[in-house]
């Protein structure tokens, strides 16, 4: 995938927010990886930051809608695994300072 494509595609992502947290699901690091097949089907995927999560679908639609305006994606794919199992390690130094964890 060119990287303006994959600039693209977590831009995007950055518009989903938890809803929970208040912060977008790439600076929490929720987004694991992005990958695209040649017939424009984007698999992103991705976990939440507790399992049982009652807004996964919610979150789910949501990335769905963040990308329908890319013009290279043609169907979304979202797969949320539960493995490696998310941490606050994996937020970006934005992300920490927002919910102030050090």
């Amino acid at each position: 995938m060119e990287e303006a494509l994959k600039e693209n595609i977590m831009g995007a992502l950055e518009l989903v927010i938890d809803p929970e947290l208040g912060i977008d699901i790439v600076n929490l690091g929720l987004v694991y990886n992005t990958e695209l097949d040649e017939v424009g089907k984007l698999t992103v995927t991705m976990t939440l930051t507790a399992m049982g999560c009652p807004l996964a679908g919610t979150i789910v639609d949501m990335v769905k809608r963040a990308l329908a305006d890319i013009p290279e994606i043609k169907d979304v794919d979202v797969n949320i695994v539960w493995n490696p199992p998310w941490n606050k390690d994996m937020m970006s130094r934005y992300a920490k300072i927002a919910l102030g964890i050090r």
